[in-house]
């Protein structure tokens, strides 16, 4: 959506909204919150490059796929990114073209944390001695950290220069810093990220000593912000990995006693488990794409005054809010979109439903 004005982007998304409300869930919002946008441009700090050699070009491509297609697009800058990760495009490509493996070399994951610009190299081959030099050269020359990854996202690995593996962001208006692996799901948007959780955490209006349910809660994005305005959290994620993540996190945070986390499968979840996990005075809620279908079904056994959903799919955020609304008797009180995505048709929204 590049050739659309960003303020027209943001005004678009928020007719799908409204629409899917309606049509959908045939409910509507008392109130439309005000979007939440930022920069633009080189806002994308996470992204997932794939790389080809192309053998009858003799050399090898380096960017997004093309739509509905395997082709990699031929890109020399991408302006969604950090300005100084679009300017290492060519260089990658250089890169990838002196490597032995150039054709085993499907993927580059970029993750940017506060303290470093990190690279995964998806290799199916080991890479030789020359490929292991040509590698840490790069690294060095252009100030990025490299990571290898030979099989799925949890075996990626610090290759240069060595030191700590995590990457970590921060939300200053709570004092906390996340640390996360590189292929952890972590918001895409940083800047966009800190306002979404301080405006979360305002329409879910936390009072000390109440009780909360942080649903599909990651590393703690949600949870320990708060746990800060001092409530009592009880996190719930169906990643081990993730669990042990927003643990930590909630330990390097010292909030470790305001905080629980479980694995639990949110997407079987039935009344009698939702009782099993005690009364909760209010919830926040932040599905992938699938949306919330069983736990929104779940929780009129035992509902909690106030809901906060986040999410990256308004029609399955519609479908929630039709049940929410028509079946477990809570309004509808706010909505609005947030542009995480700048530039594409992505719609991220959250909404607040109340007893």
């Amino acid at each position: 959506m590049q050739h659309i004005e960003a303020r027209a982007q943001v005004a678009a998304k928020q007719r799908v909204l409204e629409d899917n409300f309606a049509h959908i869930g045939q409910v509507r919002p008392e109130t439309m919150l005000a979007p939440i946008h930022g920069p633009a441009w080189g806002y994308r700090l996470r992204a997932r490059f794939s790389s080809r050699y192309v053998h009858k070009r003799e050399t090898a491509l380096v960017g997004f796929r093309e739509r509905r297609h395997s082709f990699v697009a031929d890109m020399q800058t991408c302006e969604v990114v950090p300005p100084r990760i679009s300017a290492l495009l060519m260089p990658l490509r250089s890169l990838v073209n002196s490597l032995s493996i150039r054709e085993r070399v499907p993927q580059i994951e970029l993750a940017v944390g506060a303290d470093r610009d990190a690279l995964a190299f998806r290799v199916l081959e080991p890479p030789s001695e020359e490929d292991q030099t040509r590698l840490r050269d790069f690294a060095d020359r252009h100030a990025v950290h490299v990571y290898l990854q030979p099989g799925r996202p949890d075996t990626a690995r610090l290759f240069h220069p060595a030191g700590d593996e995590l990457l970590s962001y921060t939300l200053p208006d709570f004092n906390l810093e996340f640390r996360f692996g590189l292929t952890d799901f972590t918001q895409v948007n940083h800047q966009i990220n800190r306002v979404l959780v301080r405006r979360a955490l305002s329409l879910l209006d936390v009072h000390a000593a109440e009780r909360v349910g942080d649903l599909f809660c990651g590393i703690g994005n949600f949870s320990l912000p708060i746990a800060r305005s001092g409530a009592r959290v009880l996190g719930l994620e169906g990643s081990e990995t993730l669990i042990e993540r927003a643990r930590s996190n909630a330990r390097h945070n010292g909030l470790e006693s305001a905080c629980n986390f479980s694995e639990a499968d949110l997407f079987k979840m039935d009344a009698q488990q939702w009782q099993g996990l005690g009364h909760f005075d209010k919830l926040l809620v932040d599905p992938p794409r699938d949306g919330a279908f069983e736990v929104v079904k779940a929780i009129a056994s035992d509902p909690p005054a106030r809901v906060v959903y986040v999410s990256c799919n308004p029609a399955t955020l519609a479908r929630d809010a039709a049940i929410m609304v028509h079946s477990n008797g809570y309004t509808l009180r706010a909505a609005g979109v947030v542009n995480m995505f700048p530039h594409t048709t992505h719609v991220e929204s959250i909404a607040v439903f109340e007893k």
